[in-house]
């Protein structure tokens, strides 16, 4: 009676594993089958948004506005099961990390409107590029010395030879961290590559992350004077950081016409800006079209949720394209 006991015990101990383990291995399969439907809507998603984008910009070639309330709001599309929420943003209006480099073939590999994609060249440090960026970093109240030792190493991050800036640090100053590691010598993938360069502290880049980019060239960033928003002004403000004040940029942004401005000029003829005195290449900066767009997308399908962001290049000879896809957390 004891073995015949013992034997029932061993049986259901046996029996529960197995039925857990088949219920946990049910819960897994589904979980991926839920994970590669959601992946499914999403990739749909973003063909609609591509479209989306066409579509905006076949509307008014000469210019891309805020008519239509398509930056920064959600989006719901319902779909089997859930939905898909898609946000879409003007991916110029930002600093390129990557424009802190100009490489010999700037101008020559170009997108319709003009914009140097990068091509493997060599790449060198751009003196205008450190500026801006220190400038940015000093409107958003981190310290001066601090501001121009970032810019410069972060140049030094991103450029093809070994020997560093004034307060810079390549090879040599990251060998010796515990643990060391080498300058990437090549294009920022995302903002967050930051926090491995030299003087970049966390607080240093919550601060400075909103406003950054690691856009696929090594052109200045294009912003879009139409399309920037008056919480925004900062990138404004960074093209003439010791001219332009804050709130003079908040202004400007706050009072352009609700059609948008209709040419480059008439921007800088507005008074506040014709005082500035700013060179041409600094002017030639502000565009009134976009190229870069980012698109945030989440699909929830009963609970389980999954992100993807994407961005999407609308400048090749018309053509609109994802040129980069992350997948976030929720993945």
């Amino acid at each position: 009676m004891l073995t015949v006991l013992l034997l029932v015990a061993i049986l259901s101990v046996v029996t529960a594993v197995a039925l857990e383990r088949l219920t946990i291995a049910s819960r897994m399969t589904r979980n991926i089958v839920s994970a590669d439907q959601a992946r499914a809507y999403l990739i749909t998603a973003e063909q609609m948004a591509t479209q989306r984008i066409g579509q905006l910009i076949r509307l008014r070639p000469d210019r891309l506005t805020l008519e239509g309330g398509w930056l920064s709001r959600d989006q719901s599309i319902a779909v089997p099961g859930g939905t898909v929420i898609a946000r879409m943003i003007d991916r110029g209006n930002c600093f390129n990390l990557n424009s802190l480099v100009v490489g010999p073939n700037d101008g020559q590999s170009e997108g319709e409107d003009g914009d140097a994609l990068y091509d493997g060249a060599t790449l060198v440090a751009r003196p205008e590029g450190i500026a801006q960026f220190a400038g940015l970093m000093r409107l958003l109240g981190i310290d001066h010395v601090q501001a121009q030792q970032i810019a410069i190493s972060a140049a030094d991050w991103i450029d093809s030879d070994l020997t560093p800036g004034n307060g810079g640090a390549e090879d040599e100053y990251y060998s010796q961290l515990t643990p060391g590691y080498r300058a990437a010598n090549g294009l920022m993938a995302d903002p967050s590559e930051l926090l491995m360069v030299s003087s970049v502290t966390p607080d240093v880049y919550q601060r400075v992350r909103p406003w950054l980019c690691a856009l696929p060239s090594t052109q200045p960033s294009p912003i879009n004077i139409n399309t920037l928003l008056p919480g925004q002004a900062v990138l404004l403000a960074m093209l003439a950081p010791d001219k332009l004040a804050l709130d003079q940029a908040r202004q400007v942004l706050a009072q352009r016409p609700a059609d948008g401005y209709g040419s480059i000029p008439d921007f800088w003829q507005l008074p506040v800006l014709v005082k500035l005195g700013l060179p041409q290449e600094v002017q030639s900066q502000t565009k009134l079209t976009t190229r870069w767009f980012e698109v945030a997308l989440r699909a929830d399908l009963g609970g389980e949720q999954v992100e993807e962001t994407v961005l999407i290049d609308a400048g090749t000879r018309g053509k609109v394209h994802v040129v980069r896809r992350q997948w976030g957390e929720g993945s």
